[in-house]
């Protein structure tokens, strides 16, 4: 029973990790927020009494925070694409 359960979550944790390959990052670093927001969120409402309520306020601040966090690393990719184009076109 212990290893049924075991595999079967393990094959629930491989097909939910494959399903955000073909996602955007932003919407990989959103989601990847929300969940880990929800997770913290869920521990500090359980001991705080409502664990639901915890998870629904961690997943939307945790979906912000990747949210901020993805246009953060735009705009650091940005600069480097335009300061290395600025580069090649100054040495030739």
């Amino acid at each position: 029973m212990t290893r049924n359960l075991a595999t079967a979550g393990l094959l629930a944790a491989i097909l939910s990790l494959s399903a955000c390959a073909d996602l955007s990052p932003t919407a990989q670093r959103t989601g990847t927020g929300a969940l880990g927001g929800a997770a913290g969120g869920a521990l500090i409402g359980a001991m705080a009494g409502n664990a639901g309520l915890g998870a629904a306020i961690g997943a939307g601040v945790g979906a912000l925070g990747g949210f901020a966090w993805d246009q953060s690393v735009q705009r650091s990719e940005r600069a480097y694409s335009q300061g290395y184009a600025a580069g090649r076109a100054s040495s030739r």
